[in-house]
């Protein structure tokens, strides 16, 4: 039996690495095709678009869609054990269909008459059974059931915040009915009254995990973290107004839970199939709309307004090298859609 065990699981990684190198003029393969099932160990850094899995074989990073069935697994954890059903996407990356685990149901009785909705960041305690949401109020425990609506979030990370409407059980613990993304919910960390926040502008000194903000009180240092969401705020060039949203980690730091800085509203550009490729090094010119990209041809103006991933960095500081997949847009501007830090 130990012996079946490893040729599949030989099997499976060699299926995994075939579909990797094979060119992908030679293979088409849907975004919801599972060519594979992996298991594993979540691994932190785990955020909401990327699953850092810990294998036998070694860490893999999977990408989660908004189409990732988590019905049966609600909360990633790291030190979680699960198995990741994976599809090849059309950019080559593997991509999450479904995560599974083994998690035992609740027997409570909730009585509706006692609903409460409450917002606040998923601290490091939780458990897959039980959340400790940290609140401007205190810590809360609140247990998650099989039941538990998430349609407003796909599933839960340490680090972040959300609004959960509970209900009193039975057993006399409180009950997630529902839990939505409250970052999503109001399109901006500004109304997230779960975090301090401070605003200032970028210092020269700012490197990709730290940040050093000017502020009217003297120079802030905050650390920027895996977790952080830096997706309305991620340019961070000397003398740029930003907003840090932040808490005080156990190791004494101030650490940046969000940035949120001066962006315009998205357009309503639509974009040309063609994709171009780019590499260079972000200008100090850049901020929130526009990244100035320096090249061995020259300096290019590529709008920011469409990015969807952000890899291999959090942060773009002046100076860093990167890699941007950009398509033109009907304004005759070129878009950035994805950047890689290299």
């Amino acid at each position: 039996m130990k012996k079946c065990g490893i040729a599949k699981l030989c099997l499976t990684l060699c299926l995994i690495l075939g579909l990797t190198i094979v060119p992908g003029n030679r293979l088409e393969v849907q975004a919801d095709e599972i060519i594979a099932t992996v298991y594993g160990t979540i691994l932190s850094g785990t955020t909401s678009e990327l699953l850092r899995l810990s294998t036998k074989q070694g860490n893999m990073e999977i990408k989660l869609d908004s189409g990732t069935d988590t019905s049966a697994c609600k909360i990633l954890l790291p030190g979680k054990e699960v198995s990741v059903s994976v599809s090849r996407g059309s950019d080559a990356y593997l991509h999450a269909v479904k995560i599974t685990t083994d998690r035992p149901t609740s027997t409570a009785t909730l009585d509706s008459s006692t609903t409460v909705t409450v917002s606040g960041t998923i601290g490091d305690k939780t458990t897959e059974e039980l959340i400790y949401l940290k609140t401007n109020q205190g810590e809360m425990q609140i247990k998650l059931d099989p039941t538990t609506n998430l349609s407003g979030t796909p599933f839960l990370v340490l680090g972040k915040t959300y609004e959960i409407t509970c209900a009193r059980g039975s057993d006399a613990y409180m009950h997630a009915v529902t839990i939505s993304d409250k970052a999503a919910a109001t399109g901006q960390l500004g109304n997230n009254s779960a975090y301090m926040s401070v605003t200032g502008t970028v210092a020269d000194s700012t490197k990709e995990t730290l940040l050093y903000l000017s502020t009217n009180e003297g120079e802030m240092q905050f650390v920027i973290d895996y977790s952080a969401d830096t997706s309305s705020g991620m340019v961070l060039t000397p003398g740029r107004k930003i907003t840090v949203y932040f808490y005080r980690g156990t190791d004494a730091y101030l650490h940046a839970a969000g940035l949120v800085g001066e962006k315009d509203s998205p357009s309503s550009v639509t974009l040309d199939s063609a994709v171009i490729t780019v590499t260079g090094t972000v200008d100090g010119r850049s901020d929130q709309n526009m990244l100035y990209l320096n090249t061995p041809q020259g300096v290019m103006e590529l709008k920011l307004d469409t990015v969807k991933n952000l890899n291999n960095c959090k942060v773009l500081i002046r100076g860093k090298n990167i890699t941007v997949n950009c398509s033109r847009g009907s304004d005759a501007y070129l878009h950035v859609t994805d950047i890689t830090g290299v």
